[in-house]
């Protein structure tokens, strides 16, 4: 968000230094108004602003696809282990699930909110209007408050599982962990 400060400080710098310059003196007979230029620089700006925004929700649904395909081969890999008997396989596998799924929850782990994070303390709130609203926490992209609040739950329920897994059940609860993400990576958020 640094470049876009730094962006947007120098376009005021441009800005300010092209109205304190003379104008022409054809111009000066011209109507009043903002110089093509100016509102053209300005425009770009705009441009840059509007493209770092959809760059992060980009980043946002990125981190949910990787997660979801990491997902998908730990839920093999325990189908693998249960089809075996490989109880302690089993677990570790329905673990991760489990772990993958509460990851999908939070829009990522630890480091990316440390950047969620870091981006908050500048100032940067993604979906302003929806926090506001109560449709998302404070700095999430992608995953709307009710998405998280269902995703916890399937992590949660993929966790309890670990103990003694079953292949059908487990498969089950990913199934409801994949629709809700492929909703949120679908729609216009």
């Amino acid at each position: 968000m640094k470049l876009g400060v730094h962006v947007l400080l120098a376009a005021i710098v441009v800005i300010a230094v092209a109205s304190l310059c003379p104008a022409p003196a054809a111009a000066q007979a011209a109507p009043t108004g903002t110089p093509k230029e100016i509102v053209a620089t300005y425009n770009s700006l705009a441009d840059g602003i509007l493209a770092l925004k959809r760059t992060e929700e980009n980043v946002a649904k990125s981190i949910l696809a990787a997660t979801l395909g990491h997902g998908q081969g730990a839920l093999a890999a325990a189908q693998r282990a249960i089809g075996a008997g490989d109880a302690k396989a089993a677990r570790e596998a329905v673990e991760i699930l489990a772990a993958d799924a509460g990851q999908l929850a939070t829009e990522g782990d630890n480091a990316v909110g440390a950047v969620r994070k870091r981006l908050l303390e500048g100032g940067h709130h993604h979906n302003a209007a929806g926090e506001a609203q109560g449709l998302y926490e404070e700095g999430y992209v992608v995953v709307t408050r009710a998405a998280k609040a269902k995703l916890l739950e399937s992590s949660r329920a993929i966790g309890a599982m670990a103990a003694a897994p079953k292949a059908d059940a487990v498969a089950a609860e990913w199934k409801k962990v994949q629709g809700i993400v492929d909703e949120l990576l679908k729609s216009g958020k």
